[in-house]
């Protein structure tokens, strides 16, 4: 039987902002379905990591594969293309407020879908997101409405309606009371088994690494320090391993 195909590759990444060295020969691997998890202090480098994956921002050196396209060769368009299917969750949501519900979900078709394809299903698919994360009651509320979970929610369900094949969340749960948190934890599993979507979470919160790990890798010293599941980590005598869990 063949090994199964990444479908994300990050091969020693480094990028530095001037004298600090947040990526140092970063190196890692995301099989199709799994959610992995990123876990680091602030400032590790968590968000850096997810942003050289789609290009937002260059690394000093290294090679990125996702979908098997190298990230670095790719012009605007093809960047573009590919980032229809990798869907980001952006820790502050996002969310445009002068734009209803309906509004913000249809804004992504409207960049990625041709003006037939709007016309024909943009409805259902709005519909279709907006009850995957149990809001469709809010489709026509502005964001200013919406509670901090709520506003997650639906910033999750933009994310949804291109039907990415990868899923970045960068601490989808910050800011939100621990009922709400686990609630999103939740979903990010739901949004696992429903799609089939693979993701990259970046998380210090020990209770949603807990619940939607598949594996975990802790980013420490710029490094691919250790990776493992949840459950060995925990396991793990390491001091620099250990301060995460005690």
């Amino acid at each position: 039987m063949e090994p199964i195909k990444p479908i994300i590759e990050v091969k020693h990444l480094n990028k530095s902002f001037g004298s600090n060295h947040v990526l140092r020969d970063f190196s890692m691997s995301v099989t199709p379905g799994e959610n992995l998890v990123i876990l680091g202090k602030s400032g590790s480098g968590k968000s850096v990591l997810i942003k050289c994956i789609i290009n937002l921002m260059p690394p000093d050196s290294g090679e990125i594969i996702v979908l098997g396209q190298d990230v670095g060769e790719l012009d605007q368009d093809q960047m573009d293309l590919l980032r229809a299917d990798v869907g980001f969750l952006f820790q502050s949501n996002a969310l445009y407020d002068s734009m209803t519900v309906r509004q913000n979900l249809e804004f992504p078709l409207r960049r990625h879908w041709s003006k037939q394809e709007r016309a024909l299903h943009a409805e259902s698919a709005v519909l279709e997101a907006l009850e995957d994360v149990g809001l469709s009651h809010t489709i026509n509320m502005m964001p200013a409405e919406l509670s901090g979970g709520m506003r997650k929610r639906i910033a999750l369900a933009r994310t949804l309606i291109l039907k990415p094949k990868i899923i970045l969340y960068d601490e989808p749960t910050t800011g939100l009371d621990p009922i709400t948190a686990r609630e999103i934890s939740e979903l990010i599993l739901q949004v696992q088994e429903k799609y089939q979507a693979t993701a990259i979470i970046i998380s210090h919160d020990m209770n949603c690494i807990r619940m939607t790990s598949d594996r975990v890798i802790m980013l420490i010293d710029g490094k691919n320090y250790i990776s493992d599941t949840y459950e060995n980590l925990q396991l793990v005598s390491d001091p620099k391993v250990r301060e995460f869990f005690d």
